[in-house]
């Protein structure tokens, strides 16, 4: 007796639970409803107004629908967001393409995004840093090499597929002020030991990532392009780049 009593307890808290699931499962519908009325209503704001689109992306993340998952289907067919990231991806990858001899593969965002709406001409459908950062992440996902590091109060994006570790990232995070750092500058900030510090430069050497100055006062400068503005705009060295500063 007290086994079937277990047995018929277990069989009402399954009944409940699957109550419960179908009751979900029909407010979740009606809040996608809700939101394709929405979408409906104000397709023409999401498509050309980032802000309103950056709104829109965190509506449908709250209940877990994602509008870029697929490039077929309802969402794809009533706003093109499908069409209009991958097209953004294609431009992205344009753009890193045609920079990666002058900064290795890292650029920072805010760069990315200038030569970005650059391309587009001023008639094109405007385009956010968030809506370039959306486009990035599906990249990411297609295991194309592109990355999203933080730094400072920015990002740095990676469209090489180079190894970077924590202790890379930091390094990089250090240079964001100057455009470049040395070993003593590592040492002092991050309390490593010599090697540790070299071994972090020698691979962003080699990665193409760094530029080795060797006739900076002092000691050797390890420049980050991609944190040098002035290499984006001028076909100059290192060693240019240095004369120029303040």
């Amino acid at each position: 007796m007290h086994r079937r009593g277990v047995g018929a307890g277990a069989i009402a808290k399954k009944k409940l639970a699957e109550v419960r699931r179908k009751a979900m499962s029909k407010q979740l519908d009606m809040f996608k409803t809700n939101l394709e009325e929405f979408a409906s209503k104000h397709k023409q704001e999401i498509r050309k107004n980032p802000e309103f689109r950056v709104q829109f992306q965190d509506m449908c993340a709250t209940i877990g629908v994602d509008p870029l998952a697929s490039g077929k289907g309802f969402w794809s067919e009533m706003l093109g967001v499908g069409d209009f990231y991958y097209e953004l991806g294609v431009q992205i990858i344009e753009v890193c393409l045609a920079l990666k001899h002058r900064n290795g593969g890292l650029i920072t965002l805010e760069e990315l995004h200038q030569q970005v709406l650059k391309g587009r001409g001023k008639f094109a459908q405007d385009v956010s840093q968030d809506d370039l950062i959306r486009a990035i992440k599906k990249l990411k996902a297609l295991g194309t090499g592109f990355g999203i590091i933080p730094v400072g109060g920015t990002y740095l994006i990676q469209s090489v597929p180079a190894e970077l570790n924590m202790d890379h990232t930091v390094v990089l995070q250090l240079a964001e002020k100057n455009g470049y750092v040395t070993v003593s500058e590592i040492k002092a900030s991050l309390k490593w030991e010599t090697e540790r510090a070299r071994q972090v430069l020698e691979h962003l050497l080699k990665e193409g990532l760094a530029w080795l100055d060797l006739q900076a006062p002092g000691e050797a400068h390890y420049w980050l392009p991609a944190l040098f503005t002035d290499l984006y705009s001028q076909e100059i060295t290192a060693e240019e780049a240095r004369e120029a500063l303040p």
